[in-house]
């Protein structure tokens, strides 16, 4: 198989010639059709996570059709559209596991971290943690619904049920969010980069009631917001914008450094809340939601030999929605 390798963290990926891998027990390979560039994968990729296990296949918001069925695996067939998301394995024994908050898990194994992923022409995953996708959409469209969708759905539910709803930094997964909170009937309120008048008019086609800038105020206060770009600036603004007993919720995996503010935009019960991973009970759900609600992605595609260049572009903000590689 090919394969986009990260060899050393901070330093582009490779390809490589590699054999193709063997699912074992359990375990089920995918012919991977199309795998989403995650803000995540540029964590990973940039040195910004610890121990990631090198040298690794980045990608975790993978589409693939099932070629190779592991020993015990049943409730999948030859040839069936799958999708791999961020959660590859958890251990199903630790206190977390067992309170049915998997998320939470201490000693998981996260697809394009800790096991290899996506950027790749094949990939092996744990059949458990794996979902049918059916007819969902087309295979790059759907790409980035296997974590900018999860994750944001995930925040989305943490944020609560107001009808004013603000989304901080609007890129893959804002512009799902968006369009699930619209479909909610809630008013939403977007900030990009200041000055990004691209952003601000993709947002509002997309549905937006407002869209500025991360350094304006929004025209009414927020119920809730969610923060998905990695900016820790961003958490004392948005709890500027919310109102008594509103929500702030952090939606990414690495933020930077949150500067100081003072206690009383915290006060009056304001909550601030960080969301960790998914549950493969988000996964369900949101694919759900997403086929009812029809939600289209807009993504940019790239061949798996770009895959640098797709995580440069993410990197420097030049993409609107989504980028995706094809094998």
């Amino acid at each position: 198989m090919r394969a986009m390798v990260l060899e050393e963290a901070g330093r582009p990926l490779v390809m490589k010639e590699l054999p193709d891998p063997l699912p074992g027990p359990g375990e089920i390979r995918v012919r991977v059709a199309a795998c989403g560039v995650c803000r995540t994968d540029l964590h990973v990729v940039d040195g910004d996570l610890p121990q990631p296990s090198l040298p690794l296949i980045p990608g975790h918001e993978i589409v693939g059709h099932v070629d190779m069925i592991g020993a015990g695996v049943t409730g999948f067939h030859m040839g069936e559209r799958v999708g791999i998301p961020w959660l590859g394995h958890t251990c199903g024994a630790c206190d977390y596991c067992r309170a049915g908050r998997e998320n939470l898990c201490d000693h998981p194994l996260f697809t394009g971290y800790t096991r290899n992923g996506g950027y790749a022409t094949h990939a092996v995953a744990d059949a458990s943690y794996a979902f049918p996708l059916g007819a969902l959409g087309e295979d790059g469209a759907i790409a980035p619904l296997l974590c900018a969708g999860l994750i944001g759905w995930r925040s989305l539910v943490l944020a609560g049920e107001g009808k004013a709803l603000g989304i901080y930094g609007f890129g893959a997964a804002g512009h799902i969010v968006l369009q699930v909170a619209r479909a909610q009937g809630r008013k939403v309120f977007t900030f990009s980069r200041p000055g990004d008048r691209e952003a601000e008019a993709f947002a509002r086609q997309l549905g937006a009631d407002w869209a500025g800038g991360s350094d304006e105020m929004p025209p009414e206060a927020l119920d809730a917001a969610i923060i998905y770009a990695p900016v820790g600036s961003l958490v004392p603004a948005a709890l500027r914008a919310t109102r008594k007993g509103g929500r702030v919720v952090c939606a990414g995996i690495h933020m930077s450094d949150i500067p100081s503010f003072p206690y009383r935009i915290l006060w009056e019960e304001r909550q601030l809340l960080s969301v960790a991973n998914l549950t493969r009970q988000d996964a369900r759900d949101f694919l759900r939601v997403a086929d009812e609600a029809g939600i289209r992605t807009t993504t940019t595609l790239y061949p798996l030999a770009r895959a640098n260049e797709a995580l440069d572009d993410l990197r420097a903000g030049r993409l609107q929605g989504a980028a995706v590689l094809i094998p």
